[in-house]
């Protein structure tokens, strides 16, 4: 992929910018315990999704209020879970390069804003621009939240790489006409091993 023409990047937050999936999988596990529900069928499809489009798939039953009850719980056991939140493996490396090279980034993400800022904080990483899922009217899949993040960027979605690692997300930067970059071995226009792997060639060491 021709990553010359890339004029901003717009990245998902969890298992992409930091690394939460333990946490995310402690807030599932017992939240499934209490609405009794598989702990399996909820983290097979809640990575990368907003809780209440993952709760009415688990509990299609729910009307809307108890729906948002549900949600509202998932994301309550979460807040305070920050102990082991960090940065991804050359998350502050790319964000250095994206600096120097004068990239303008946002991050996009299913989580609301005071998971968002509370995770981003534990990490060390403080987002220019912040997308989360109390500025859009439909979560990933949808391509609102990555269409969203360009237009505050001031970049046409084309010109805009995001950076995902979850199947819903990546469908979400297609549909909104971006370039994908793909982690956790998943199908992109281009594949990381992590973003180390992206800072270099967007900034390639030069020879000595």
């Amino acid at each position: 992929m021709e990553l010359a023409g890339i004029g901003a990047v717009l990245f998902d937050m969890d298992g992409t910018l930091v690394d939460s999936d333990a946490a995310v999988e402690r807030a599932w596990e017992r939240w499934a315990g209490e609405y009794a529900v598989d702990p399996a069928a909820a983290l097979a499809i809640a990575h990368g999704s907003p809780a209440d489009r993952t709760i009415r798939r688990l509990l299609p039953a729910l009307d809307d209020d108890a729906v948002a009850t549900a949600a509202a719980r998932q994301l309550a056991l979460q807040y305070d879970d920050l102990s082991d939140v960090t940065a991804t493996p050359g998350a502050h490396e790319l964000l250095n390069v994206l600096a120097r090279l004068g990239l303008p980034w946002a991050v996009v993400t299913s989580a609301d804003a005071r998971l968002a800022e509370a995770r981003l904080d534990a990490a060390g990483i403080k987002a220019p621009v912040l997308v989360t899922v109390d500025d859009v009217s439909v979560g990933k899949p949808d391509p609102e939240g990555y269409l969203r993040g360009a237009a505050l960027l001031g970049v046409p979605v084309a010109r805009c790489l995001v950076v995902e690692d979850a199947e819903v997300g990546l469908r979400a930067g297609r549909a909104a006409g971006a370039m994908t970059a793909a982690l956790k071995g998943l199908d992109g226009d281009l594949r990381l091993h992590d973003l180390t792997q992206l800072a270099r060639q967007l900034d390639p060491p030069t020879a000595s």
